[in-house]
């Protein structure tokens, strides 16, 4: 099985095999808009859950509990102020985290009383945290302002690297996809936005970057020269960069979403950890997806915005028409197909069929 993995990623990577992606680019670009679409609509509802470090309120934390059911804590909650409606997360498998809105000092001991008597344990083994909503606002506006800081560096970067702006363009569209995706997801899944889940929502925004990377720099080294030549178009030498990347861009997800996943399970169904979880679930879902927007959408995006240069536009009909004038001269449609991909020497006279030669008898 590996044997053949490893001859089926040297297929793809001299030619022999090819997959068109570029040219069925239309179908990748409805998926993505798809998938933009459903999570634009998830973000309006359910909506995202901000955690109490974004909106602010009171936190208790219970110890050492012999049966961590949810219940009891909303109805000591309940007990205390009918109004207030209690969020409760388990913490391992002996701890649970009680959340609710912001409490007098008053209610801060009542509501501490009332699960120490649920739970059955002291009043030391429940503590109790207050958070205010100007901490959670300070790191909402600095995250947005790194976000927007790295897409400008980014911009800048990509497009003095490749010399060509279109790639900085496709390479921002791919990251706005995944970075819509994820965080529509995780409104979908319904865990709380922490400050964790903000860390990997921006750190997926690198691992995509730099697998759509590897990608257009592949498409550079392929397409330099490409107007000087007549075999290939520029989306073909594009979707071969792609098919030539494709194992490695697989290889490099799969090695890297293994222990994303290990840790999003045991941070969500073993441990409890919701800041393991948090964070896991947001570079588990961006790193997949960042995985498709490189491979199928970032260089079909170049390619459809290098298609409406006039010089790509007359390189691709002379090159159509060669081979038009080709197959109608006579040779056949595998033949000018050969000799388009460089299989066959220019030059070289092909009949309608394939004549052994004869040696010349000796008289």
């Amino acid at each position: 099985m590996a044997s053949g993995f490893a001859q089926w990623g040297n297929d793809l990577y001299t030619g022999r095999r090819s997959y068109d992606i570029v040219g069925k680019r239309r179908l990748w670009f409805l998926i993505g808009a798809v998938l933009v679409l459903i999570s634009a609509v998830l973000l309006v509802r359910p909506g995202l859950n901000p955690g109490i470090e974004f909106r602010g309120g009171s936190e208790f934390r219970i110890n050492e509990i012999v049966d961590p059911a949810e219940q009891p804590a909303i109805d000591a909650v309940t007990a205390v102020s009918e109004e207030e409606e209690a969020r409760v997360s388990r913490i391992g498998s002996n701890a649970l985290r009680v959340q609710t809105a912001t409490l007098t000092s008053e209610e801060v001991e009542e509501v501490r009383t009332a699960l120490a008597e649920a739970y059955d344990v002291s009043t030391d083994q429940v503590t109790s945290s207050f958070i205010g909503p100007t901490w959670g606002a300070d790191v909402s506006d600095k995250a947005i302002r790194g976000l927007l800081v790295f897409l400008g560096l980014v911009t800048v970067v990509m497009t003095l690297y490749f010399r060509n702006w279109r790639m900085a363009a496709a390479a921002l569209i791919a990251l706005f996809h995944d970075l819509v995706v994820t965080v529509g997801v995780y409104a979908a899944v319904g865990w709380e936005v922490t400050p964790a889940t903000v860390i990997g929502f921006l750190t997926i925004l690198g691992y995509s970057l730099y697998d759509t990377v590897v990608v257009f720099d592949k498409v550079r080294e392929n397409t330099v020269g490409v107007l000087d030549q007549s075999k290939a178009t520029y989306a073909e030498r594009a979707n071969l960069a792609v098919n030539q990347t494709l194992v490695r861009s697989i290889n490099t997800s799969v090695v890297a979403l293994l222990p994303v996943s290990a840790i999003l399970f045991v941070g969500a169904f073993i441990l409890g950890a919701g800041t393991l979880r948090d964070i896991a679930l947001a570079l588990f879902v961006g790193m997949a997806i960042g995985t498709f927007s490189s491979i199928f959408l970032a260089t079909p995006f170049e390619v459809a915005l290098r298609q409406g240069e006039p010089k790509i536009k007359e390189h691709t009909a002379r090159v159509l028409r060669s081979r038009t004038a080709a197959s109608e001269g006579g040779e056949p449609a595998l033949a000018a197909a050969a000799r388009a991909s460089g299989q066959i020497r220019p030059g070289t006279h092909l009949g309608t069929a394939a004549q052994p030669r004869r040696k010349p008898s000796k008289r």
